[in-house]
């Protein structure tokens, strides 16, 4: 674990020291206060961060693959993979510095989002219910969670950022967009169970509405947890080849 933190802040630290980091930081921003003054602060219409909430899943669309393209692809383009692969830091070390290292990096790019609660508490009225709020906020943690594993995994593919984001980019817009696949013809039977136990956005809902079912965590750690193994898996097969 000791490993894993130094790995971790290695990499928080080298997101504030390049202009890609900052430029990540400027475009999560400035979608959310768009999102923000769209669909919350609208005349007429109740105060409410739900909307917003509900758009997560798009909102770090692309910032999650910006995030995560670099991770492990510039190592193995570099040549410096081979060198962390003989030392002793195993692979499931090195993949979990890299992904908590990216969740910090999120998790202090979020914070300034705290201001659109002030603001909201400031301008509304009647006062809206705190707990829509949170639930929305711990669904913003989970989902950021799952994209993120999937970008680490994508990450540990390819020697290419592009490449990389690409393929975490369309494997996340993939999910967004599954549950339109629902009821479709093309699809079989048991497609339409398949989509309902992988797809998001319905549990987004759920959260943005303020409820928090145990079914709904447990969706998105397992879903994480089972693209980080996989990122384990390909590391270790690198080590391994």
């Amino acid at each position: 674990m000791k490993r894993a933190r130094a790995i971790a802040a290695r990499e928080l630290a080298s997101y504030f020291r390049t202009p890609a980091g900052w430029v990540i930081v400027a475009l999560y921003l400035f979608l959310g206060g768009l999102f923000f003054m769209l669909w919350t602060l609208v005349p007429g219409k109740p105060a409410s961060m739900r909307d917003l909430f509900m758009l997560s899943g798009w909102l770090l669309l692309p910032v999650a693959p910006a995030i995560t393209m670099r991770l492990i692809a510039d190592e193995i383009r570099a040549g410096t993979m081979e060198g962390l692969l003989t030392s002793p830091v195993g692979a499931a070390a090195i993949v979990a510095g890299k992904f908590m290292g990216a969740c910090a990096f999120l998790t202090i790019m979020s914070l300034p989002t705290l201001v659109y609660v002030g603001v909201l508490f400031a301008h509304a009225s009647p006062m809206p219910d705190l707990g829509p709020i949170l639930a929305g906020y711990l669904c913003l943690a989970l989902l950021a969670g799952l994209y993120l594993s999937i970008g680490v995994a994508a990450s540990c593919m390819t020697s290419n950022a592009t490449l990389a984001f690409m393929l975490t980019f369309f494997a996340i817009l993939g999910l967004l967009l599954a549950p339109g696949l629902m009821g479709s013809r093309l699809l079989p039977a048991w497609g339409t169970g398949v989509i309902e136990a992988v797809a998001p956005m319905p549990r987004i809902g759920d959260f943005a509405r303020g409820v928090i079912a145990l079914s709904n965590v447990v969706y998105f750690l397992s879903i994480t947890g089972i693209f980080l193994l996989a990122a384990v898996s390909i590391v270790e097969w690198r080590r391994w080849r």
